[in-house]
């Protein structure tokens, strides 16, 4: 099997390079040609039509895993346009491709299609309502890659973090490096999850859904690879704020900050940005659940392992 993962670089992309290995000969792409190190790859840009369709007819893939995508959600109010060119127009030119040639893809989407106005998990049976830019181009991308035909796997995570890239918790560990006291939001609701965890999930569905003997859609009776929409997700929810105080609690315990520093709550309202963020965040993962078996752990024992995993990473930098 021939696997294409695009967005190597990235947290999630990082990490299924090693979770999806396993599973087949896998070549990893990036927008630049390059992974970290300067290690050299397939070039693939998801904002460029002949890049992209160039890595695609670089090879028979049998499986393409997207983790590539356009995230700066308060910058895509200002360029709506690229946001949806590289999260939508791209999804419907490799579904279309993946369509023409047997293919199967797996995409990541977000909890951003939702407007974070209810009161319970989100399914993935609840009308999505994005509230944004970045959100609606998520959206637009889901729609794109259901409509190409081609048997696919759309997993909506939310609130990732991980050891590497730009995320809350790295942010978190710098600021206590520099700062005395934190104010963090405190009415937005989520669970953190770990860019480890839906690499090491999305391989364990994987597993099943490669298994299948011939494509085949979810409304199909007796379907066995479950083409559809899940929401991958942590367990359990929280604040950002509350995030916060756990990552300083637990960082001061792995030795990567020399003392817990006051977080302090605040409301949405006394942190404007540009892009409104969904109030309500959390997903229903019991469809990943029962179709797959899959039970996710609770949110903070991702943190204890991603902390973990920075602690060993700075102890082998001062050796």
């Amino acid at each position: 099997m021939k696997i294409l993962l695009l967005g190597a670089n990235g947290q999630v992309g990082f990490e299924l390079q090693r979770a999806l290995a396993p599973l087949g000969e896998l070549v990893a792409a990036t927008r630049s040609g390059t992974l970290p190190g300067g290690i050299a790859c397939l070039r693939a840009d998801l904002g460029d039509t002949d890049s992209l369709a160039a890595a695609l007819s670089a090879a028979r893939w049998d499986l393409i895993v997207n983790a590539a995508a356009y995230t700066a959600v308060d910058r895509a109010e200002d360029e709506p346009e690229l946001a949806q060119r590289i999260n939508a127009g791209a999804l419907g030119q490799i579904g279309a491709w993946a369509a023409r040639n047997g293919a199967r893809v797996v995409h990541y989407s977000t909890d951003y299609v939702f407007d974070g106005q209810g009161a319970r998990p989100c399914r993935e049976d609840d009308t999505p309502t994005p509230i944004g830019a970045y959100g609606r181009s998520k959206l637009a991308g889901e729609v794109a890659l259901v409509q190409s035909g081609c048997a696919h796997l759309i997993l909506r995570t939310a609130w990732v973090y991980g050891a590497r890239g730009g995320n809350f918790l790295r942010t978190m560990l710098r600021l206590a490096r520099e700062r005395e006291r934190l104010t963090v939001v405190d009415d937005q609701h989520g669970a953190p999850t770990s860019s480890r965890l839906i690499a090491a999930t999305s391989a364990a569905i994987l597993a099943q859904w490669l298994a299948g003997a011939a494509p085949r859609r979810e409304h199909d009776s007796g379907a066995q690879w479950h083409d559809g929409i899940y929401n991958l997700v942590a367990s359990g929810q929280t604040t950002w704020c509350e995030f916060a105080r756990a990552i300083m609690a637990r960082a001061v315990a792995a030795g990567l900050i020399p003392r817990e520093i006051e977080v302090a709550p605040i409301r949405t309202a006394d942190f404007p940005t540009k892009a409104r963020r969904p109030a309500y965040s959390v997903l229903d993962t019991r469809k990943l659940r029962e179709r797959f078996g899959v039970c996710l752990p609770d949110w903070r024992r991702g943190l204890d392992a991603t902390l973990g995993e920075l602690a060993e990473m700075h102890a082998a930098q001062a050796r």
